[in-house]
């Protein structure tokens, strides 16, 4: 597992989330599965590992490893359970907004808390109306004196029901300029949680509405100053969320491959291991290439974040071919596991619908290639890694 990329820390911390998962959270999966409702309990205790701390300061209490390390962490928890994998990133998705944007008073009240595991954050952007479409976003908040006055509903947030701090981008006013970031408790006055809804995969992890219904928050748990909201939302999903979702599938991917390596072991046919038929070990070598190929793509896209480099080019190359190069392993995995994979007592079908969840966060397949073309072609608006590696050199 080691490599160019990695260092003797970053192996140790996988043996540690790996050991970790395997102890706590797979014993746990068939009752994820079978309540499929979020894991309090289980979300809580993965973030008392200090792992959500993964790219905060040392200054306040984090671990201060990195990207690499992050992804790690989330590739490892995602190995076990994607549920899990996607609590893990959600929750260092909502680091971003604090790190990069929050004032010295924000910064200490809650990287401290988030670094101990006592705060799950969130990010709060995505609309039923507008989608991906960030600028056609239709929450609101109005300046009230010292407060702000939220509402809108909020869909497909990461950690919903399980998240204690929201970052909440809205609209107050006009255009790409009329965009505000805010930092809004779970327990405020006015915001609240739908019912969770049943989705295909991703069983224990939550991703539901939130409702704010004149919930009023003060004017310094903004984030930056009004207009900065477009930033907050496309610095958090291009920083992270890209770097992140691909974690994910890596995870997942690792786990396909193994759980079918297995299966070709143990399952005979003619006399002989089922790995024995040509076809099928050619259905192998392509899984193999596949995760080699989608590791390689990962490891080098954070590993340049990490450097302070430019690398918005990379990290959507890594969702792309991580997501896609997934999907297709899992359809792979399901083709030698044939009537074996439809049934839950094998883990290949959950890993199957885990794998389609990744899809669309932080843009879909179709998004990132049609960036990617823009940055063939020269035309590509700005690279959001060199500006957050500004700021970040500023403060």
């Amino acid at each position: 597992m080691g490599g160019y990329f990695t260092s003797a820390r970053h192996d140790q911390l996988r043996e540690d989330v790996r050991g970790f998962a395997e102890r706590e959270i797979r014993p746990r999966i068939a009752a994820m599965e079978n309540a499929r409702t979020v894991q309090y309990g289980l979300s809580r205790m993965i973030a008392r590992q200090g792992w959500i701390g993964a790219t905060i300061p040392g200054a306040y209490g984090g671990m201060g490893a990195g990207h690499l390390a992050k992804t790690i962490v989330i590739e490892e928890l995602s190995r076990v359970s994607g549920a899990m994998g996607a609590m893990a990133q959600a929750s260092q998705l909502g680091v971003a907004k604090i790190l990069h944007y929050g004032n010295d008073v924000q910064k200490r009240t809650w990287l401290p808390a988030i670094a101990a595991g006592h705060c799950l954050p969130t990010i709060a952007v995505t609309e039923y109306e507008s989608g991906g479409h960030v600028l056609g976003m239709a929450a609101t908040a109005v300046r009230d004196g010292d407060d702000y006055v939220l509402n809108g509903q909020k869909v497909y947030v990461g950690n919903s029901h399980v998240g204690d701090l929201h970052g909440v981008v809205v609209r107050t006013g006009p255009g790409s300029g009329g965009l505000t970031a805010f930092l809004v408790e779970a327990d405020r006055p006015g915001c609240s949680t739908t019912a969770e809804q049943p989705t295909m995969g991703l069983h224990g992890f939550s991703f539901g509405e939130l409702l704010f219904d004149n919930c009023r928050v003060p004017a310094a748990n903004r984030l930056g100053e009004e207009g900065d909201g477009l930033a907050v939302a496309y610095s958090s999903s291009t920083l992270y969320g890209r770097a992140n979702l691909t974690a994910v599938s890596l995870g997942i991917h690792q786990a396909l491959l193994e759980e079918t390596t297995r299966f070709c072991t143990e399952r005979h046919r003619y006399g002989k291991p089922l790995h024995a038929l040509p076809n099928i070990k050619i259905k192998l070598g392509q899984m193999q290439s596949r995760l080699m190929t989608a590791r390689l793509a990962a490891y080098h896209a954070v590993h340049l974040l990490d450097q302070g480099r430019s690398c918005d080019a990379e990290l959507m190359n890594a969702k792309v071919v991580n997501v896609e190069s997934t999907l297709d392993s899992a359809r792979t995995a399901m083709e030698i596991h044939a009537a074996s994979g439809l049934f839950t007592d094998r883990p290949i079908e959950r890993y199957l619908r885990d794998a389609h969840h990744i899809f669309a966060p932080a843009g879909t397949s179709d998004i990132q290639l049609l960036r990617l073309a823009e940055h063939a072609l020269g035309v590509a608006k700005g690279s959001w890694s060199e500006r957050l590696a500004e700021l970040a050199a500023a403060t």
